[in-house]
C-alpha cells in the first residue's frame, strides 16, 4: 500500500484541514475527542445492552405467550426496530446539524436515548400488562434508533472536522471506538446482573443495567456542554449565501457517493450481528452459561478496539480504501474457518472466531469506516450525508442480521451454520466493490469535497 499523496495547504491554529501537521495532543482537542468517544459510548451502551437483553431477557418477559423460539425471533424483530429508525434520526438531526451545527444536536440525542433507556428499565412485563409491553418496547426501541441515528455522525463530525488531515482518521475513529466501549460496558453490566439467580435476574436483575443510563448521560452532558463548534462547520456558516437544503442535496446531487457509502458499510454491521448478536443466543442454546457468553464479548470489544484504532491510524497514512479492503479480503478467507470454529459451541473455539471475526473483519472495515464516509460529503451537507450512508448501513447489516441468521440456521434444520456463512461472504464481496468503486479521500481537504 503507497500513501496517497498530500494535498492539504495552509496552517490553521485550531488543526483542521488547513494544518496537517498540528498535534492532536491539545487539551481542547484532547477535550472533543473524549467528547466523541464518551457520547458514542453511552449511546451505543444503551443499543448494545437492548442486544443482549434481546438474546437473553425480552423473549420471556415480554413475549411469554409465545413458544422459546419465536419468542427469540420476536425479541430480535423490536432490534430490528430499532434500526429501522436510525435511518429516520439522520433524516431528523442530520439536516439539523448541518442548518444550526454539531454541537446542539449531540446534546439533544444524548438525552433522547438516555431517556428512553431508563423507560424500558420501567417498563412492565407482558404478564403484567399484556400486549401493551410489547408494543411499548417497540415505541422505545423506534426512540433509541431515532437518538442514535442522530449522534453518531455527530460524535464523529465533532473530532473529524477539529482534527488535521493527517490525523483524521485516528480522530473520527473515536465516535467508533465508542460502540465497542460501550459493549463492553453494557456486557459487563448486564453479565453482573446475570448472576443473580433466574427469578430474581428475570424480575428485577436486568432492568438496572437500563436504569443506569439516566447517570451516563448526565457525566456525557457535563462533558459536550463544554466543547465548542467545529471551525469548518464556522467557515461554512458564515461564507453560506443560499438557504440550506441538506435532504435535497444529498438525494438529487450526492445519492452515488450515499449508495456507495451506504454499501460498504453493511459488511461490518453484518459481521457483528451474526457474530455478536446471533451468537449470543446461539452459544447459550447449546448449552453455554449466559453470564460466560457475555464475558466473551467483552474480550472480543476490547480486540476491537485495538483493532479500530490501529487500522483507523493505518488509513491515515496508506489511505481509506486499502485498509477497508484488506479487511474485505481477511473476511472472505477466514469466514468459513470463522464460522466452523463459532459452530462448536465451545468456550475456545467460540471466543477465537469471536475475536478474529471481530478484529479482523470488523475492525479492519469498521475502522477507516467513519472518516470514509464522511470524506464522501461537503460540509454542508456532511452530517446528512454521513448519517444517513452509516445508519442505513447499520439497518441493513446489524439490524436484520439477527433475524436473516435465525431463519437460515433454522432452515438448516438446526444442523449447520454454511447458509449463514455464504450469507457473510456475499455481503463482504458487495461492500467490497463499493469500497473498490469510491474516490480516495483521506489527503481531500474538507472544504474542497
Amino acid at each position: 500500500m503507497t500513501a496517497p499523496q498530500d494535498q492539504a495547504s495552509t496552517s490553521d491554529p485550531l488543526g483542521t484541514d488547513t494544518a496537517p501537521d498540528e498535534s492532536l495532543n491539545t487539551t481542547d482537542m484532547r477535550r472533543v475527542l473524549f467528547s466523541s468517544f464518551l457520547g458514542s459510548a453511552i449511546e451505543f451502551y444503551d443499543l448494545m445492552l437492548y442486544a443482549a437483553a434481546a438474546s437473553l431477557v425480552f423473549g420471556p418477559v415480554f413475549f411469554s405467550q409465545m413458544s422459546p423460539g419465536l419468542a427469540l425471533f420476536a425479541s430480535f424483530g423490536t432490534m430490528a426496530a430499532g434500526y429501522l429508525a436510525r435511518p429516520l434520526g439522520g433524516l431528523i438531526f442530520g439536516p439539523v446539524g448541518d442548518r444550526t451545527g454539531r454541537k446542539a444536536v449531540l446534546v439533544t440525542t444524548l438525552v433522547l436515548m438516555g431517556v428512553a433507556s431508563a423507560l424500558i428499565g420501567l417498563l412492565p412485563s407482558y404478564a403484567t400488562i399484556g400486549a401493551a409491553a410489547p408494543i411499548l418496547l417497540i415505541v422505545l426501541r423506534v426512540v433509541q434508533g431515532i437518538a442514535v441515528g442522530g449522534e453518531w455522525g455527530g460524535s464523529m463530525l465533532i473530532a473529524l472536522e477539529h482534527a488535521p488531515v493527517s490525523r483524521r482518521g485516528f480522530a473520527a475513529s473515536f465516535a467508533s471506538l465508542g460502540g465497542p466501549a460501550g459493549t463492553v460496558t453494557a456486557t459487563a453490566v448486564l453479565g453482573l446482573f446475570a448472576l443473580l439467580p433466574d427469578a430474581a435476574f428475570y424480575t428485577w436483575g436486568w432492568r438496572v443495567p437500563f436504569l443506569i443510563s439516566l447517570g451516563l448521560v448526565a457525566v456525557g452532558l457535563f462533558v459536550r456542554l463544554k466543547i465548542a463548534e467545529t471551525p469548518v462547520f464556522e467557515q461554512m456558516a458564515r461564507t453560506r449565501e443560499e438557504k440550506a437544503t441538506p435532504i435535497r442535496d444529498v438525494f438529487s446531487r450526492h445519492w452515488k457517493v450515499l449508495a456507495l457509502g451506504t454499501v460498504a458499510g453493511v459488511a461490518p454491521y453484518v459481521t457483528q450481528g451474526i457474530f455478536v448478536v446471533w451468537s449470543t443466543a446461539f452459544v447459550v442454546g447449546h448449552g453455554m452459561d449466559r453470564s460466560l457468553a457475555l464475558n466473551l464479548h467483552i474480550v472480543s470489544s476490547i480486540g476491537l478496539m485495538v483493532s479500530i484504532a490501529v487500522t483507523a491510524r493505518l488509513s491515515d497514512r496508506f489511505g481509506r480504501r486499502p485498509v477497508m479492503l484488506t479487511g474485505v479480503i481477511a473476511g472472505l478467507v477466514l469466514a468459513f474457518p470463522l464460522m466452523a470454529m463459532l459452530a462448536t459451541a465451545q468456550f475456545w473455539g467460540v471466543m477465537l472466531s469471536i475475536v478474529f471475526a471481530q478484529m479482523l473483519i470488523q475492525g479492519l472495515i469498521f475502522g477507516p469506516f467513519a472518516a470514509f464516509t464522511a470524506e464522501l460529503f461537503p460540509t454542508r451537507i456532511r452530517y446528512t450525508g454521513a448519517s444517513l450512508s452509516s445508519q442505513t448501513a447499520s439497518t441493513l447489516g446489524a439490524g436484520m442480521t439477527p433475524m436473516i441468521a435465525a431463519l437460515l440456521y433454522n432452515l438448516s434444520g438446526h444442523t449447520n451454520t454454511t447458509l449463514i456463512t455464504l450469507f457473510l461472504m456475499a455481503t463482504l464481496l458487495v461492500s467490497g466493490l463499493a469500497i473498490w468503486s469510491t474516490r480516495e479521500g483521506s489527503r481531500v481537504r474538507l472544504d474542497a469535497v
